[in-house]
């Protein structure tokens, strides 16, 4: 029983690590640093499209790459390989609204103009102050430097 939620433990691993990399959840810049409604709304983001992936399953082919053995079931696959069969689904998927008509644009800075204010972004990762360098790391645990 113990070595069974071992095993699982590989499977969480794997999931947040496909949710760090792929799907970018540690990759935001978000705007204002003090509201943690932002990062809320991302990271439920990331889990709608994780969750998408999950659902596609049963949809997506077996798009492998050439060293990769064939799925045994269509259900099995990873979500790196239903990822890669996205756009095969997208291209059979039954469209329920029409493409949107061309209009006018709306009110904005005038063709040309450059934006001279950017927006401040503020980093996701984490907010630990770290050394610059191996030796002023190893310099504030007082050990020395070899």
């Amino acid at each position: 029983m113990w070595w069974q939620s071992f095993l699982r433990r590989f499977d969480l691993e794997h999931t947040f690590r496909l949710m760090k990399r792929t799907l970018g959840w540690t990759a935001p810049k978000i705007r204002h640093a003090d509201t943690a409604d932002t990062a809320d709304l991302w990271t439920w983001l990331i889990i709608a499209a994780h969750t998408r992936i999950r659902l596609a399953r049963s949809l997506a082919e077996d798009v492998r790459r050439p060293w990769e053995r064939p799925a045994t079931e269509p259900r099995r696959l990873t979500p790196a390989r239903v990822r890669r069969g996205f756009r095969n689904i997208r291209a059979t998927a039954a469209r329920p609204a029409a493409a949107p008509k061309p209009s006018r644009p709306g009110p904005g800075r005038p063709p040309g103009a450059k934006n001279k204010q950017r927006a401040p972004r503020h980093n996701v990762g984490k907010t630990a102050k770290r050394a610059d360098s191996i030796k002023e790391h190893q310099g504030r645990r007082g050990q020395t430097p070899s």
